[in-house]
């Protein structure tokens, strides 16, 4: 049985080729941990949590693990958990008999069987209906399940990676989930970084991107500047890893800087009408600072405009010095001017030229 697709499928998974691991770990200190401990976890059959924002990379892990492990030659088998509605959940996860559901005219497997002697990836986690939670522990404590309408329980040998996007323990607490479930699956937890707090691995993370979708479309750009490189690493990256590769992707398929640095400016803008998380955890004094910082920039460059680019003017219509213009444009991710010349550290262009 095929995989549901789920919101991690984007991520190196798109493309045909596997990444390297060292694109996939990079080199920031919690990513080198990560890695340091994965094979002694993918060696043991125990279940492995997963917990980090969207677009961070779990399926990608969960993939490595099952890799590694002692069961890589067997099936991956993903059930995407809010993709499947609630009523429906427990016959698409388990399978039914023949006359068990209305309609149902023979009987069908579900997920789970057919990830015996391999691994079951639970995608998002948090959602699975608390009856239902029941019946996944029985499932990890006695490697049993059974169909809906069967009489016999079926054996199962099964290596379970589970992924959230939410705190579970918080989830817990708050009677959301189950804790005895909760205990059973974070025998080892995994807690994958956001794109922002792993930034020098983006010049890694784009140049891969750049080489895999100009060869998967067949198109020749020129690598991207550094100037646009050091924006990137300033960007926030709400939507993480995928949104750096869809990112990448639009700029191969398009072929212009302009229009990629028009989009983070875009997204920057959105920064300033955040969504409040699902688990009401809500860094204010951070959201409140990067929303100022995106203002700030947006001022700047408005100013910078009126003045056609002339930073003396700029700075003496702001009310702040020569230098500290410089340095909120080089903090801001600012070009210095626009033009051939943008490439240039700020401090080497001529005012007087402008």
């Amino acid at each position: 049985m095929g995989s549901i697709a789920g919101p991690d499928a984007a991520l190196f998974t798109a493309v045909e080729d596997w990444p390297p691991e060292d694109v996939i770990f990079g080199n920031s200190l919690v990513m080198v941990a990560i890695r340091q401990n994965l094979q002694e976890t993918a060696n043991a059959n125990i279940p492995v949590l997963l917990e980090g924002q969207s677009g961070t990379g779990k399926e990608v892990l969960a993939k490595v693990i099952h890799r590694r492990s002692p069961w890589g030659c067997g099936p991956f088998v993903k059930v995407n958990c809010p993709a499947i509605p609630g009523t429906l959940l427990e016959s698409e996860l388990f399978g039914y008999e023949t006359g068990a559901l209305a309609g149902a005219c023979g009987s069908r497997p579900g997920p789970v069987q057919p990830a015996h002697r391999g691994t079951l990836f639970l995608d998002e986690i948090a959602e699975l209906d608390r009856a239902l939670q029941a019946k996944l522990l029985q499932l990890l404590q006695d490697g049993q399940f059974c169909r809906i309408g069967a009489q016999e329980e079926k054996r199962l040998e099964v290596r379970v990676v589970c992924a959230t996007n939410r705190q579970l323990q918080h989830e817990t607490g708050v009677g959301a989930f189950r804790q005895d479930l909760f205990y059973r699956i974070n025998i080892v937890t995994m807690q994958l970084p956001p794109l922002r707090e792993r930034r020098g691995d983006i010049p890694l993370l784009t140049n891969y991107f750049l080489e895999t979708y100009s060869k998967k479309y067949g198109s020749e750009v020129p690598p991207l500047s550094n100037r646009l490189i050091g924006i990137l690493q300033r960007h926030h990256w709400p939507g993480n890893i995928r949104e750096l590769e869809n990112l990448i992707k639009r700029y191969v398929i398009l072929g212009s800087e302009a229009d990629l640095l028009s989009s983070l400016q875009s997204a920057d803008q959105n920064y300033l009408n955040p969504e409040i998380p699902r688990d009401g955890v809500f860094p204010l004094k951070k959201v409140v600072r990067k929303a100022a910082k995106q203002l700030e920039r947006k001022i700047i460059l408005g100013t910078l405009e009126t003045n056609r680019w002339n930073r003396k003017m700029t700075a003496r219509a702001l009310s702040i010095s020569y230098a500290a213009l410089l340095y909120k444009m080089r903090e801001a991710g600012v070009p210095a001017i626009r033009g051939p010349r943008a490439g240039q550290p700020v401090a080497a262009l001529d005012d007087g030229m402008n």
